[in-house]
């Protein structure tokens, strides 16, 4: 979602780099540049003012402007800046300490996306060797209730039934007598929303926390409303007092100016973000691989979590005793798609990779996800013989194989010369490491 951002930052700091020694007019100059960068990116005015402001007492001193890389060291404090407007380095994780059954308590707008939120927080907390519990309490929005029902049935996680009658408040006090009766440990409150802020919504809010006196009280916010979003933060913290915040859809294209914004305005950390709408895209916010992302460093350490996650450790033994046998087969290529597919989104994946970003003509370059569906077709349209030993799919076998996955001859054709390359690249690289590599050698 920051791309725009992105390449707007990186055009600013090319022309700084350019210029060798700085002024401090360049310095002023660039960083009135970046105030109209984040403007435009929705970001709450009085934030950019107080970050320029943090940014341009710090750019002005010695060590910028007698640096043998005064460009570099204004990145890196924009960049440190950055990171203390997102959260800084303080622990974002979830306070579930206490006697059991501990409440977590989301809030927010209708719409927002909280009921697949608390689905995302139930297979998370389950995943932390927790025993979440799944409370509808929002009778008003029609199918709230069986919404919660089915993702608790698709995650094998138990959803309490309200009573016909009952309202939020004594839903709530019902539920939470049940999943202590059952031993469960965490309940997760999907409250009702509003299409704005009003006093009868809050007032069922502080009547339910008033029961419960919640753990967490989480702010669900759409990421896509951008300005609308920190307003909305701010009434409800105002109102209820909320611990933290949840900002979904950051894989749309919205400008960013929430999850800068949000921190600086309520004081109250941005937990976690939803990525998609499957009930694993979802990941701790971490400011600091944030702002890296925003100024085109890239997020290792993301796309390695994601990698850990993704591929089984036995599985990736197993692939590295057939690469050293040179038993490397359609089938193992097929699975090293599916799991490659499984980490998200290529151009997310792409985003987390360092300068990758800045290189010419990178935003061309936009992976096309269809692609891999595709291979993955012509694949499972061979036999069990023809995946295994790709030498002997002739004319006729290519012609089938087009015909069952729905592409052309040229389709199948294209996949076995790619996948010979790449065979013959992984020879290559057990003899003489990574040199020439082609990015030709690769299907995507």
């Amino acid at each position: 979602m920051f791309e725009n951002l992105t390449e707007r930052l990186n055009q600013v700091f090319k022309k700084l780099k350019d210029r060798g020694k700085l002024t401090e007019k360049e310095v002023r100059e660039s960083l009135r540049e970046v105030r109209l960068v984040l403007l435009e990116a929705d970001v709450n005015y009085k934030v950019v003012k107080d970050f320029i402001k943090e940014v341009e007492e710090r750019a002005a001193g010695q060590e910028v402007m007698e640096s043998l890389t005064p460009a570099q060291q204004v990145i890196k404090i924009v960049h440190e800046e950055l990171i203390k407007l997102m959260g800084g380095e303080e622990d974002n994780s979830l306070r579930l300490a206490g006697p059991p059954p501990i409440s977590i308590m989301l809030v927010g707008l209708q719409g927002s996306g909280k009921t697949t939120t608390a689905g995302k927080m139930a297979g998370y907390l389950r995943e932390s060797k927790r025993s979440p519990y799944l409370v509808p309490a929002d009778p008003y929005r029609p199918a709230a209730i069986e919404q919660l029902r089915k993702l608790g049935e698709i995650l094998g996680i138990d959803c309490y039934a309200p009573e016909p009658g009952d309202d939020p408040v004594q839903t709530v006090g019902k539920a939470r007598r049940e999943a202590e009766a059952q031993g469960l440990d965490t309940v997760i409150l999907d409250t009702a929303g509003r299409l704005h802020i009003d006093e009868e919504l809050m007032g069922e809010l502080r009547e339910i926390k008033k029961l419960v006196n919640p753990q967490e009280i989480l702010l669900v916010a759409d990421a896509m409303t951008g300005q609308d979003a920190v307003n909305v933060a701010k009434g409800f913290n105002d109102s209820l007092g909320i611990t933290g915040v949840v900002l979904t859809k950051m894989d749309g294209d919205a400008r960013g100016g929430a999850a800068l914004s949000i921190k600086a305005v309520t004081q109250r950390p941005i937990k976690f973000v939803g990525i998609g709408e499957k009930l694993d895209a979802w990941e701790g916010f971490h400011p600091d691989r944030m702002a890296s992302r925003i100024l085109g460093m890239g997020d290792v350490l993301s796309l390695i979590e994601k990698a850990q996650a993704a591929f089984d450790e036995r599985q990736v033994e197993t692939l590295e005793r057939k690469l050293k046998r040179d038993e490397f087969t359609l089938e193992d290529f097929r699975d090293q798609l599916c799991q490659i597919r499984k980490m998200g989104p290529l151009e997310d994946l792409l985003g987390m990779i360092p300068g990758l970003g800045k290189l010419k003509g990178a935003k061309a370059f936009r992976p096309d996800e269809r692609q891999l569906v595709y291979l993955e077709a012509i694949i499972n349209s061979m036999t069990k013989e023809e995946r295994r030993n790709h030498q002997i799919i002739n004319g006729s076998r290519r012609l089938r194989i087009a015909k069952g996955s729905g592409t052309k001859v040229q389709d199948v054709n294209r996949l076995l010369k790619q996948f010979a390359m790449t065979k013959k690249m992984i020879k290559q690289l057990g003899k003489k490491g990574a040199k020439g590599i082609s990015p030709n050698m690769f299907p995507f």
